[in-house]
């Protein structure tokens, strides 16, 4: 299929069902205990630098691996599987003196996931497959300050983010997605310096994909770390009329369900959530099973509340499997009408009239 056709069949199947999006790809990578060569590679064998934990080099010096991750959650049920990318762009990659590298990994990670959506494709043409770019969101913070001596210090300027995204889309888009997923917003500017980077590379190159956008909550008070509520979150990034919107990351579904019901109320475009397992424990790990997972995000799906559902830290094809299986008997939720209201967003939304 061309990109077009993959898109006009992601729209058709979103009408007809609860997608599946992938799981966690550092979960799966932790299984594989790299080290510091393994990571090299041949390409980085003599960098000067300590190149072990940076997931997103794999795509270039280990591509085997993220082929089997990609397959692994494909057999699981996945319609959509995530590029390996999350931090593959210049601001991030300066932590291993790679920011030059950048363009060339996120292309590679989308070739790798779009060959293996294309083989799933082939296998089951009544089910197609998708690759989902996923555009993580830096290490840094464009509305706080890292200085608590100086709250109006700032180490990271909108354009300088807007840079770094659009490199890392149009390498994105040359490689085969099909969707742009921005991920794991826990500062809305970030996320409005993706979306201004996304639609500068769609103009650029003159193609237009659907845009996911995933925010986090990062505590039980329900907003993220810029202070937004779920709402306010939603009416800040409505603007790009997303594909989807929803939230992923932080919490188990349990957590997360007052955060997403708040979107799925107001929110005219499809609702997405990805998970983690659960809380993480006292070394650092995550303990609810795909059963117990699964059980509660059927609920979500009979609630009427999900459109796309996956998994986040702590997940693996075993807890997409049961997640698949659970939501499977569910329509999709039905995209409301939202009358056309004035609608403000500071960090709690404003809705006149």
């Amino acid at each position: 299929m061309t990109r077009e056709e993959r898109i006009a069949a992601l729209q058709r199947e979103a009408r007809q069902r609860i997608l599946i999006l992938d799981g966690a790809m550092g979960t799966m990578i932790q299984r594989y205990k790299l080290d510091e060569a393994g990571y090299r590679g041949v390409r980085f064998k003599g960098f000067p630098r300590d190149l072990k934990g940076n997931n997103d080099l794999l795509v270039l010096t280990q591509p085997k691996i993220i082929r089997e991750i990609h397959n692994a959650y494909l057999e699981a049920g996945a319609d959509i599987v995530e590029t390996n990318t999350f931090n593959a762009q210049a601001i991030s990659q300066a932590d291993y003196g790679l920011e030059d590298v950048a363009y060339e990994i996120n292309v590679a990670a989308a070739k790798i996931a779009r060959e293996a959506a294309d083989a799933w494709t082939k296998k089951t043409p009544e089910k197609p497959r998708f690759v989902a770019g996923a555009i993580g969101p830096t290490n840094r913070t464009a509305s706080l300050s890292p200085d608590v001596n100086n709250p109006g210090f700032r180490n990271v300027s909108f354009d300088t983010l807007a840079e770094a995204y659009a490199t890392q889309t149009r390498g994105l888009i040359e490689g085969g997605a099909d969707i742009i997923l921005i991920e794991t917003v826990f500062d809305t500017l970030n996320a409005k310096a993706a979306g201004f980077a996304v639609e500068q590379m769609f103009d650029q190159l003159g193609v237009e994909l659907p845009v996911m956008i995933s925010g986090t909550i990062t505590d039980l008070s329900g907003r993220n770390l810029s202070g937004q509520t779920p709402e306010a979150f939603w009416y800040s990034m409505q603007h790009l009329k997303p594909f989807s919107i929803g939230l992923n990351c932080a919490f188990g579904a349990e957590q997360l369900r007052p955060s997403v019901d708040e979107i799925a109320h107001v929110a005219d475009t499809l609702v997405s959530v990805y998970p983690n397992a659960g809380l993480p424990n006292e070394m650092g790990e995550y303990d609810e099973s795909p059963e117990f997972m699964a059980g509660l995000l059927e609920t979500w799906a009979k609630d009427g509340l999900i459109n796309i559902v996956g998994g986040c830290c702590g997940t693996t094809p075993d807890h997409i499997r049961a997640i698949a299986a659970a939501v499977s008997k569910y329509p999709p939720r039905h995209v409301p009408e939202i009358a056309h209201k004035l609608r403000l967003s500071g960090l709690e939304p404003f809705v006149h009239g």
